[in-house]
């Protein structure tokens, strides 16, 4: 990305998550457009966040593909990788080969290698000094983060943290509620793709974004869709998906 597009790219894209967290917003939506802004201004292919559910269990909230979700699937079920270090130290963690790392992490090694990445970059969720989370970036290739691209990343991650607890914060504890909410919404959301993948026979990632696009027609909050087909409320039809 060109200098001055990458940086007319960054600004429109910090005003409009920021412009976000001072009006009504969807949580899961929010942190899903997040996401895609990793994509687009860093270089990464992948990415997910994962939450704490208040009682230091990490969650998958969500992820930009099904191949980031099963590597962070991976790491939480061996409770290794370097997303889960990443929550547990309150550091950044770089993999720049992910082909070399085995011992311990192994569960992760494999399931990355198996589909296609083989870098990995981790940073921490955080409100002052208490983790929340981690936001895992994947890369098709071998290599570290730049700097310019480790800062940005940081700092989606703070907006990240900003948005999942909506500034709402008490002397610096978790509003668990909050969390718990964000990780409601992802069964919720997971079990619609499942539904609109069967019914108009599209993979799981195209359902996903029929049930973004008809949020976004609808000005509906993504969870308040999910949970519309989920119940049979709503149907979407084949080719319902806007950019």
């Amino acid at each position: 990305m060109a200098g001055s597009s990458r940086e007319a790219r960054l600004n429109s894209a910090f005003l409009e998550l920021t412009e976000q967290l001072t009006s009504d917003y969807d949580v899961v939506e929010m942190l899903h457009a997040l996401m895609g802004e990793c994509l687009q201004l860093l270089d990464v292919q992948a990415c997910g966040l994962l939450l704490s559910d208040g009682q230091g269990h990490l969650e998958l909230v969500a992820s930009t593909s099904e191949a980031a979700a099963f590597v962070e699937m991976m790491q939480l079920n061996a409770s290794a990788g370097p997303c889960v270090e990443c929550f547990s130290t309150g550091h950044a963690v770089s993999v720049e080969d992910i082909e070399r790392v085995t011992e311990g992490w192994q569960e992760f090694h494999d399931a990355a290698l198996q589909h296609g990445f083989h870098s990995a970059h981790a940073v921490p969720l955080r409100v002052r000094s208490e983790v929340i989370g981690a936001l895992g970036l994947f890369r098709t290739h071998v290599g570290g983060l730049s700097e310019a691209d480790g800062g940005i990343a940081h700092a989606l991650a703070n907006i990240a943290s900003l948005g999942v607890l909506q500034e709402r914060l008490a002397e610096g504890a978790i509003v668990a509620q909050q969390l718990q909410r964000a990780l409601d919404s992802r069964v919720v959301i997971e079990q619609a793709k499942g539904v609109v993948s069967a019914s108009v026979d599209v993979d799981v990632e195209e359902a996903f974004a029929m049930l973004r696009a008809h949020a976004r027609r609808t000005n509906t909050t993504l969870r308040d869709v999910a949970q519309a087909v989920v119940a049979r409320e709503l149907r979407l039809a084949p080719g319902a998906r806007t950019r």
